[in-house]
C-alpha cells in the first residue's frame, strides 16, 4: 500500500506543483459525455428489462401444456421483473441522494478552477 502510495505521490507531484497552470476543461467534457451517455443508455436498459418480461410471458402462455417451457417463460419473466426493479432502484436512489444533498440533476457541471 506505501509502495502504491509512493508512486502515485511521484506521478501526480508535477500536477500539483503546476496546478495554476494545468486546464482540466478536458474532465469536465468527459464527465458531460458520460453523463449524455447514461442518459441514453437508461430508457434502453428498461425497455430491454420490459422485453425480457413480455418474452417470458409470451412464452409462458404459449407452452400451456409443456411444463419445462413454462418453467423457462416464468424464469425469464422473474428475471425481467428483477431487472426493471434493480434499474428503476437504483435510478431512485440516485435521485433521492441528489434531492438530500441538493445536488441538481441534468444541466452542466461547474468545474472549480484557480484563478490565472
Amino acid at each position: 500500500m506505501v509502495r502504491i502510495l509512493s508512486i502515485l505521490a511521484l506521478i501526480f507531484t508535477p500536477v500539483v506543483t503546476f496546478a495554476q497552470s494545468i486546464d482540466f476543461s478536458y474532465f469536465e467534457d468527459a464527465v458531460i459525455a458520460l453523463g449524455d451517455l447514461i442518459e441514453l443508455l437508461i430508457p434502453i436498459v428498461i425497455a430491454l428489462g420490459l422485453l425480457v418480461f413480455i418474452w417470458g410471458m409470451v412464452q409462458f402462455i404459449i407452452s400451456a401444456g409443456d411444463d419445462d417451457a413454462k418453467a423457462v417463460g416464468k424464469q425469464r419473466m422473474v428475471w425481467g421483473i428483477l431487472a426493471l426493479f434493480a434499474i428503476v432502484a437504483v435510478w431512485g436512489i440516485v435521485q433521492l441522494l441528489a434531492d438530500i444533498t441538493g445536488v441538481e440533476t441534468g444541466g452542466e457541471i461547474d468545474i472549480p478552477s484557480v484563478p490565472r
